[in-house]
């Protein structure tokens, strides 16, 4: 990645309206008239911005979702909601702060927001412990979700992480008993839930929060059980198979709504959410308040009955049926 947070792929763009500002910049001072070539040079860096963002690799988008400027789930919760009470702890150990979650208000529809969060700076970063949960966070996030169950609110769960903390002291306080704990109880949650991928979705950590009746991902997110880097390292004991690694996986939004996995695609800001939040934060609400519409006019058996079956349908199995030859039982006396 280049300075200002400028991406290799993204260097012609950059490189373009660098010499149309010193256009304009020529311009102003001389007074000589560039009307007409600052013209073509802003058509032509128009059409280049399009050609190269509607053809991205899956690992340029990989890239996006990591842009250090994206907007964040606390950012999405503050722009599209009226009024917002943030909730913490999980009642047992402590009060994660790499999962936060509250019940915010639209209009007159209430609803417990639930998400990961990341930190902008150094510090914040730490303070996030990175946007990867511990235990206590996903128990913070059931604790939250039984809350709205018994207030009948819809859960809206904002997915963004590298995935669950790994550490030694995670796994002695059940980090995988916690993630396993939320899939169960999601499962048969009595009351809606909405799902949106709008970062990173890598593992475990992403699926702790990921069960829902809508499944959308943003247009420049990933969501896959490993990230491309992991995967490289593991099939090829280095990072530096990440770009393959990445087309292996097929972790994109356009992927997992080929395969099933996700029910649809949110539109983001030619560039990504960075460029223009306020247009992503508006898709975002847009499609919360249509989810929310359409599922309230099914009844919450029918919704349980389906949600069970849609994350039980995902993935192929087959049933090998093998012919045992059957041995007489031996007795071997042993002196």
């Amino acid at each position: 990645m280049l300075s200002n947070n400028i991406f290799d792929f993204e260097r012609p763009i950059f490189e373009l309206e660098n010499r149309l500002n010193e256009m304009r910049a020529i311009a102003e001072d001389s007074g000589v008239e560039m009307e007409t070539a600052t013209s073509e040079l802003e058509k032509k860096i128009h059409d280049l911005r399009i050609n190269i963002y509607k053809n991205l690799s899956r690992w340029q988008r990989v890239q996006i979702s990591r842009h250090p400027e994206r907007p964040y789930s606390l950012d999405y919760i503050a722009a599209i909601t009226d009024e917002f009470i943030e909730l913490f702890g999980d009642r047992n150990f402590g009060d994660d702060k790499a999962m936060i979650g509250g019940i915010g208000r639209i209009g007159n529809q209430s609803m417990m927001f639930i998400g990961q969060q990341k930190g902008r700076t150094t510090k914040l970063r730490q303070f996030r412990n990175f946007g990867m949960p511990n235990p206590e966070g996903y128990r913070k996030a059931l604790r939250l979700m039984k809350i709205a169950e018994k207030f009948g609110m819809p859960i809206v769960a904002l997915i963004d992480t590298p995935g669950a903390y790994p550490g030694l002291e995670a796994e002695e306080r059940g980090q995988g008993e916690a993630i396993a704990r939320n899939l169960l109880e999601m499962a048969r949650m009595n009351t809606q839930i909405i799902c949106i991928v709008i970062g990173e979705g890598a593992s475990g950590g992403a699926l702790g929060i990921g069960i829902g009746d809508r499944v959308h991902m943003m247009e420049n997110t990933w969501y896959s059980v490993i990230s491309p880097e992991s995967c490289s390292s593991i099939l090829w004991r280095s990072w530096e198979n990440k770009e393959q690694a990445a087309e292996a996986l097929k972790l994109t939004a356009e992927d997992n709504l080929k395969l099933g996995i996700i029910d649809g695609i949110i539109e983001e800001p030619l560039g990504g959410a960075h460029k223009d939040p306020a247009i992503a934060y508006q898709n975002v609400k847009e499609k919360i308040l249509a989810d929310i519409e359409e599922l309230s006019q099914i009844s919450l058996p029918d919704l349980i009955d389906a949600r069970v079956e849609k994350f039980s349908a995902m993935g192929s199995t087959r049933l090998m049926e093998e012919e045992w030859e059957e041995e007489p039982l031996t007795l071997v006396n042993k002196p």
